[in-house]
């Protein structure tokens, strides 16, 4: 198992790696829209929580010599559910035509106040 760790995205904030890759593939942890230069939650809404969510995971995956053509699977969580289409237009900006499985849903609350998280499983197309 090798951790995945890049200063371009936000350190983790308990007992975790940003992301683990093992036998070329791989899993990172939920990414919330923190600014990884000054630590806070990114101002404007869901919008802009869901493109920094988006940076952060791209930073992790670059760190993994892989990028969103790899991706196989997100995971989102919303506070609001209502909020579903904003955060489709920002994750279709992403992910363009490469269109992963994904899982969408709506809970109670996330960590440090965050309107939206996401997880992914990458495979890398070389191995």
């Amino acid at each position: 198992m090798q951790k995945i760790t890049t200063k371009s995205a936000p350190a983790a904030i308990g007992p975790y790696s940003q992301a683990v890759k093992v036998n070329g593939v791989l899993f990172t942890s939920g990414q919330i829209g923190i600014v990884p230069e000054g630590g806070f939650i990114v101002a404007g809404g869901v919008r802009a929580e869901t493109r920094q969510v988006l940076t952060n995971l791209n930073a992790v995956l670059a760190a993994a010599d892989m990028d969103f053509s790899n991706v196989v699977k997100t995971t989102v969580f919303m506070v609001d559910i209502d909020d579903f289409e904003r955060v489709n237009e920002v994750y279709a900006e992403f992910f363009g035509e490469s269109l992963p499985a994904r899982s969408a849903v709506a809970v109670k609350a996330l960590p440090k106040g965050a309107l939206v998280e996401i997880e992914l499983v990458a495979i890398d197309s070389h191995k």
